[in-house]
Protein backbone atom coordinates (compact mmCIF):
# COMPACT_ATOMS: atom_id res chain seq x y z
CA UNK A 1 0.00 0.00 0.00
CA UNK A 2 1.22 4.05 -0.71
CA UNK A 3 2.42 5.13 2.26
CA UNK A 4 2.90 8.81 3.55
CA UNK A 5 4.47 10.11 6.55
CA UNK A 6 3.07 13.28 8.12
CA UNK A 7 6.13 14.03 10.71
CA UNK A 8 4.91 17.48 12.09
CA UNK A 9 2.84 16.40 15.16
CA UNK A 10 0.36 19.79 14.64
CA UNK A 11 -0.94 19.04 11.11
CA UNK A 12 -4.56 18.83 10.60
CA UNK A 13 -4.97 16.11 8.33
CA UNK A 14 -8.96 15.97 9.03
CA UNK A 15 -9.29 19.92 7.59
CA UNK A 16 -6.90 18.99 4.78
CA UNK A 17 -8.77 18.06 1.43
CA UNK A 18 -5.67 17.30 -0.47
CA UNK A 19 -4.39 14.69 2.40
CA UNK A 20 -8.22 13.62 2.45
CA UNK A 21 -7.98 13.35 -1.03
CA UNK A 22 -4.88 10.91 -1.34
CA UNK A 23 -7.00 8.88 1.54
CA UNK A 24 -9.60 8.18 -0.78
CA UNK A 25 -7.53 7.12 -3.24
CA UNK A 26 -6.06 4.62 -0.92
CA UNK A 27 -3.01 6.55 0.44
CA UNK A 28 -1.96 5.35 4.05
CA UNK A 29 -1.27 8.02 6.38
CA UNK A 30 1.70 7.05 9.22
CA UNK A 31 1.73 10.35 11.66
CA UNK A 32 4.31 11.38 14.47
CA UNK A 33 2.83 10.30 17.56
CA UNK A 34 5.90 11.58 20.27
CA UNK A 35 4.23 15.65 20.11
CA UNK A 36 7.40 16.60 19.22
CA UNK A 37 9.98 16.88 16.63
CA UNK A 38 11.38 13.36 15.96
CA UNK A 39 14.88 11.92 16.51
CA UNK A 40 16.74 11.00 13.20
CA UNK A 41 16.28 7.21 14.71
CA UNK A 42 12.80 7.86 14.68
CA UNK A 43 12.23 9.42 11.52
CA UNK A 44 13.91 6.65 10.09
CA UNK A 45 11.39 4.09 11.79
CA UNK A 46 8.78 6.33 10.69
CA UNK A 47 9.43 6.51 7.10
CA UNK A 48 9.86 2.77 6.88
CA UNK A 49 11.01 1.31 3.53
CA UNK A 50 7.85 1.89 1.77
CA UNK A 51 7.23 5.77 2.60
CA UNK A 52 6.75 7.89 -1.34
CA UNK A 53 6.29 11.24 0.30
CA UNK A 54 6.53 12.96 3.31
CA UNK A 55 5.11 16.45 4.84
CA UNK A 56 7.75 17.30 6.83
CA UNK A 57 8.91 19.56 10.01
CA UNK A 58 12.37 20.22 11.70
CA UNK A 59 13.49 16.70 12.05
CA UNK A 60 16.78 15.54 10.91
CA UNK A 61 16.60 14.19 7.21
CA UNK A 62 20.25 13.12 6.69
CA UNK A 63 22.21 11.23 4.14
CA UNK A 64 21.46 8.05 6.82
CA UNK A 65 17.77 8.84 6.67
CA UNK A 66 17.58 9.05 2.79
CA UNK A 67 19.58 5.74 2.53
CA UNK A 68 16.76 4.15 4.55
CA UNK A 69 13.91 5.04 3.33
CA UNK A 70 13.88 3.20 -0.36
CA UNK A 71 10.84 4.90 -1.86
CA UNK A 72 11.20 8.41 -1.04
CA UNK A 73 10.85 10.59 -3.59
CA UNK A 74 9.54 13.63 -2.20
CA UNK A 75 9.38 15.77 0.75
CA UNK A 76 7.42 18.92 1.22
CA UNK A 77 8.59 21.20 4.19
CA UNK A 78 6.20 22.38 6.24
CA UNK A 79 7.70 25.61 6.78
CA UNK A 80 9.96 27.72 5.62
CA UNK A 81 13.76 26.62 7.04
CA UNK A 82 15.44 23.47 4.85
CA UNK A 83 17.91 23.62 7.15
CA UNK A 84 17.44 20.02 9.03
CA UNK A 85 17.50 18.82 4.97
CA UNK A 86 20.53 17.74 3.61
CA UNK A 87 19.93 18.79 0.22
CA UNK A 88 22.49 17.21 -1.21
CA UNK A 89 22.24 14.04 0.22
CA UNK A 90 18.24 14.14 -0.99
CA UNK A 91 19.56 15.06 -4.95
CA UNK A 92 21.98 12.12 -4.76
CA UNK A 93 19.13 9.72 -3.83
CA UNK A 94 16.79 11.35 -6.18
CA UNK A 95 14.27 13.00 -3.81
CA UNK A 96 12.50 16.48 -4.19
CA UNK A 97 12.57 18.83 -1.36
CA UNK A 98 10.08 21.78 -1.34
CA UNK A 99 8.77 24.03 1.02
CA UNK A 100 6.77 26.93 1.89
CA UNK A 101 8.70 30.16 2.87
CA UNK A 102 5.55 32.78 2.67
CA UNK A 103 2.53 31.12 4.36
CA UNK A 104 4.61 31.19 7.81
CA UNK A 105 5.97 34.58 7.56
CA UNK A 106 3.68 36.48 9.15
CA UNK A 107 2.80 34.50 12.42
CA UNK A 108 6.38 34.42 12.71
CA UNK A 109 6.89 38.39 12.59
CA UNK A 110 3.77 38.98 14.54
CA UNK A 111 5.12 36.48 17.53
CA UNK A 112 8.20 38.37 17.39
CA UNK A 113 6.70 41.47 17.94
CA UNK A 114 4.62 40.13 21.29
CA UNK A 115 7.62 39.02 22.41
CA UNK A 116 9.57 42.27 22.00
CA UNK A 117 6.89 43.90 23.57
CA UNK A 118 6.71 41.35 26.32
CA UNK A 119 10.22 41.65 27.19
CA UNK A 120 10.29 45.34 26.79
CA UNK A 121 7.25 46.03 28.58
CA UNK A 122 8.09 42.83 31.20
CA UNK A 123 4.76 42.16 30.58
CA UNK A 124 5.59 37.91 31.67
CA UNK A 125 7.68 38.77 34.70
CA UNK A 126 4.77 41.20 36.18
CA UNK A 127 2.10 38.33 35.43
CA UNK A 128 4.31 36.25 37.12
CA UNK A 129 5.02 38.30 40.40
CA UNK A 130 0.79 39.26 40.30
CA UNK A 131 -0.22 35.51 40.55
CA UNK A 132 2.19 35.00 43.29
CA UNK A 133 0.25 37.58 45.78
CA UNK A 134 2.43 40.54 44.72
CA UNK A 135 1.66 43.88 43.31
CA UNK A 136 4.57 45.16 40.97
CA UNK A 137 4.22 48.57 39.87
CA UNK A 138 6.72 47.66 36.53
CA UNK A 139 8.28 49.91 34.61
CA UNK A 140 9.08 49.02 31.31
CA UNK A 141 10.79 50.57 28.78
CA UNK A 142 8.92 52.04 25.52
CA UNK A 143 9.10 50.24 22.03
CA UNK A 144 9.17 53.95 20.26
CA UNK A 145 12.38 54.98 22.18
CA UNK A 146 14.45 51.67 21.37
CA UNK A 147 17.26 51.05 17.97
CA UNK A 148 15.87 47.67 16.47
CA UNK A 149 18.32 45.75 14.84
CA UNK A 150 16.76 43.27 12.43
CA UNK A 151 19.46 40.18 11.38
CA UNK A 152 18.16 38.45 8.15
CA UNK A 153 16.02 40.37 6.30
CA UNK A 154 13.80 38.48 4.33
CA UNK A 155 10.44 37.99 4.80
CA UNK A 156 10.09 38.17 8.50
CA UNK A 157 12.59 40.27 8.94
CA UNK A 158 11.24 43.10 6.77
CA UNK A 159 7.76 42.38 7.83
CA UNK A 160 8.97 43.10 11.71
CA UNK A 161 10.37 45.94 10.33
CA UNK A 162 7.08 47.49 9.50
CA UNK A 163 5.39 46.34 12.81
CA UNK A 164 8.37 48.63 14.76
CA UNK A 165 8.28 51.85 12.53
CA UNK A 166 4.82 51.61 13.28
CA UNK A 167 6.01 52.14 16.87
CA UNK A 168 7.89 54.82 15.85
CA UNK A 169 10.81 53.00 16.24
CA UNK A 170 13.97 53.12 14.60
CA UNK A 171 15.02 50.71 12.37
CA UNK A 172 19.25 48.87 11.32
CA UNK A 173 19.43 45.80 9.53
CA UNK A 174 22.21 43.58 8.45
CA UNK A 175 21.47 40.61 5.87
CA UNK A 176 24.64 39.72 3.74
CA UNK A 177 22.39 39.24 0.90
CA UNK A 178 20.40 42.18 0.73
CA UNK A 179 21.71 45.29 -1.31
CA UNK A 180 19.42 47.71 -0.51
CA UNK A 181 16.29 48.40 2.08
CA UNK A 182 13.33 50.05 2.39
CA UNK A 183 12.70 53.43 3.20
CA UNK A 184 13.09 53.90 6.91
CA UNK A 185 15.50 51.15 7.40
CA UNK A 186 19.23 51.49 7.26
CA UNK A 187 21.59 48.49 6.43
CA UNK A 188 24.88 48.44 8.73
CA UNK A 189 27.50 46.08 9.23
CA UNK A 190 26.68 43.20 11.70
CA UNK A 191 29.26 44.24 13.98
CA UNK A 192 27.73 48.13 14.39
CA UNK A 193 24.33 46.65 14.55
CA UNK A 194 25.39 44.60 17.66
CA UNK A 195 26.76 48.01 19.07
CA UNK A 196 23.97 50.28 18.79
CA UNK A 197 20.62 48.50 18.81
CA UNK A 198 18.94 47.99 22.04
CA UNK A 199 16.90 45.23 20.58
CA UNK A 200 18.76 42.58 18.17
CA UNK A 201 15.69 40.25 16.35
CA UNK A 202 17.13 37.69 14.10
CA UNK A 203 15.67 36.13 11.16
CA UNK A 204 18.39 34.10 8.76
CA UNK A 205 18.79 30.86 8.18
CA UNK A 206 20.80 28.72 10.23
CA UNK A 207 23.93 26.93 8.68
CA UNK A 208 27.97 26.23 9.45
CA UNK A 209 28.44 29.78 9.02
CA UNK A 210 25.59 31.11 11.54
CA UNK A 211 26.42 28.71 14.09
CA UNK A 212 26.32 30.68 17.36
CA UNK A 213 26.42 33.67 15.23
CA UNK A 214 25.67 35.32 19.12
CA UNK A 215 28.18 33.81 21.71
CA UNK A 216 29.62 35.52 24.93
CA UNK A 217 31.69 37.64 22.59
CA UNK A 218 28.90 38.93 20.38
CA UNK A 219 26.57 39.61 23.56
CA UNK A 220 29.74 41.56 25.53
CA UNK A 221 29.66 43.57 22.61
CA UNK A 222 26.31 44.39 22.78
CA UNK A 223 24.45 47.65 24.99
CA UNK A 224 24.48 46.66 28.35
CA UNK A 225 21.00 46.08 29.09
CA UNK A 226 20.09 44.95 25.37
CA UNK A 227 17.12 42.39 24.33
CA UNK A 228 17.93 39.75 22.42
CA UNK A 229 14.50 38.34 20.49
CA UNK A 230 14.98 34.74 18.58
CA UNK A 231 12.15 33.27 16.11
CA UNK A 232 14.60 31.76 13.69
CA UNK A 233 16.47 28.75 14.53
CA UNK A 234 18.00 27.98 17.72
CA UNK A 235 21.66 27.01 16.76
CA UNK A 236 21.80 30.25 15.90
CA UNK A 237 22.33 31.57 19.45
CA UNK A 238 25.27 30.00 22.15
CA UNK A 239 22.21 29.28 24.83
CA UNK A 240 24.83 29.16 27.77
CA UNK A 241 26.41 32.36 26.97
CA UNK A 242 23.16 33.33 27.01
CA UNK A 243 22.06 32.47 30.24
CA UNK A 244 25.45 34.18 31.70
CA UNK A 245 25.12 37.38 30.16
CA UNK A 246 21.52 37.54 31.82
CA UNK A 247 22.45 35.90 35.08
CA UNK A 248 25.19 38.60 34.38
CA UNK A 249 23.42 41.80 33.51
CA UNK A 250 24.95 42.58 30.07
CA UNK A 251 21.56 41.55 28.94
CA UNK A 252 18.10 42.99 30.16
CA UNK A 253 16.13 40.06 28.80
CA UNK A 254 15.91 37.69 25.88
CA UNK A 255 12.98 36.19 24.41
CA UNK A 256 13.15 32.61 22.34
CA UNK A 257 10.70 30.57 20.68
CA UNK A 258 14.07 28.16 19.04
CA UNK A 259 16.11 26.15 20.63
CA UNK A 260 18.89 23.73 19.56
CA UNK A 261 17.39 21.10 21.63
CA UNK A 262 13.45 20.61 21.49
CA UNK A 263 12.21 20.10 23.78
CA UNK A 264 14.63 22.63 25.70
CA UNK A 265 15.73 21.89 29.06
CA UNK A 266 18.48 23.88 29.28
CA UNK A 267 19.85 27.06 31.72
CA UNK A 268 17.82 29.85 30.51
CA UNK A 269 14.75 28.22 32.47
CA UNK A 270 16.67 29.43 35.73
CA UNK A 271 16.27 33.10 34.35
CA UNK A 272 13.83 35.41 35.43
CA UNK A 273 14.68 37.96 32.08
CA UNK A 274 14.09 34.94 29.42
CA UNK A 275 11.06 34.43 28.01
CA UNK A 276 10.25 31.05 26.34
CA UNK A 277 7.60 29.58 23.93
CA UNK A 278 7.65 25.95 22.39
CA UNK A 279 9.10 27.19 18.73
CA UNK A 280 5.25 28.38 18.23
CA UNK A 281 6.42 30.48 15.68
CA UNK A 282 3.89 29.61 13.14
CA UNK A 283 1.33 28.34 14.88
CA UNK A 284 -1.66 31.09 14.15
CA UNK A 285 -4.60 29.03 13.14
CA UNK A 286 -5.01 31.07 9.73
CA UNK A 287 -0.76 31.39 9.23
CA UNK A 288 -0.89 26.99 9.99
CA UNK A 289 -3.87 26.42 7.71
CA UNK A 290 -2.18 28.01 4.67
CA UNK A 291 1.05 26.64 5.43
CA UNK A 292 -0.72 22.96 5.81
CA UNK A 293 -2.55 23.39 2.34
CA UNK A 294 0.56 24.86 0.54
CA UNK A 295 2.83 22.04 2.13
CA UNK A 296 0.03 19.69 0.67
CA UNK A 297 -0.55 21.25 -2.77
CA UNK A 298 3.50 20.96 -2.95
CA UNK A 299 3.34 17.35 -1.98
CA UNK A 300 0.65 16.36 -4.69
CA UNK A 301 2.48 18.33 -7.49
CA UNK A 302 5.92 16.34 -6.54
CA UNK A 303 4.29 12.71 -6.30
CA UNK A 304 2.99 13.95 -9.87
CA UNK A 305 6.41 15.51 -11.09
CA UNK A 306 7.45 11.70 -10.12
CA UNK A 307 4.92 9.80 -11.71
CA UNK A 308 3.10 8.58 -8.49
CA UNK A 309 0.19 10.48 -9.55
CA UNK A 310 -1.67 10.97 -12.70
CA UNK A 311 -5.00 13.59 -12.88
CA UNK A 312 -4.73 13.00 -9.25
CA UNK A 313 -5.00 8.92 -9.42
CA UNK A 314 -2.03 7.08 -7.34
CA UNK A 315 -0.05 4.94 -9.93
CA UNK A 316 2.83 3.01 -10.11
CA UNK A 317 3.48 2.99 -6.17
Amino acid sequence: MSKLVISTSSFDVDSNPHIQHLLQEGMHIASNSHGRKLTEDEAIELLGADAVGMIAGIEPLTERVFASAKSLKVISRCGSGLDSVDLAAAKRHGIAVLNTPEAPAQAVAELAMGLILSALRRICRTDRLLRAGEWPRTQGQLLAAQVIGIVGFGRVGRRVARLCQAFDAEVIAHDSYVEQAPEGVKLVPLEKLLAEADVISLHLTYDAGTHHLLDADAFARMKPGAVVINTARGGLIDEVALAEALTSGQLGAAALDVFEQEPYHGPLLKCDQAILTSHIGSLARESRQCMEIEAAENLLRGLGNAGLIKDGLIKNV
